[in-house]
């Protein structure tokens, strides 16, 4: 997963014509810890997708306007526009993510 360091270059990401898929995370975040464990095969499978992430705490501003309210949060961007949002609570096992894929993308 490629890194998003400034809001720049994630409003150029999800300008993107094809959907790109973004993981909002924190450090201290338990849940996120877990979900690195489990999402390396997920990626794999859905490789012919853009997959990237952003550090709540670093990039300041973007959970806020994306109604990002816990994390790990996966949300789905095309043409700039959210097309998806999987909260943290629905994030917990590779299933819930699989789910949430297999359900906005096919």
């Amino acid at each position: 997963m490629k890194a998003i360091k400034t809001v720049d270059q994630f409003n150029e990401i999800i300008a993107s014509k094809e959907p790109v898929i973004i993981k909002f995370y924190a450090d201290w975040c338990p849940d996120c810890k877990r979900m690195d464990m489990f999402i390396g095969d997920i990626l794999d499978k859905y490789e012919q997708y853009d997959w990237y992430q952003v550090n709540s705490d670093e990039v300041e501003g973007l959970a806020e306007k994306f109604e990002v309210m816990g994390i790990p949060s996966l949300l789905i961007f095309q043409n700039g526009e959210k097309q998806a949002h999987r909260h943290s609570a629905y994030t917990k096992s590779p299933d819930d993510v699989e789910e949430f894929l297999q359900q906005e993308l096919g």
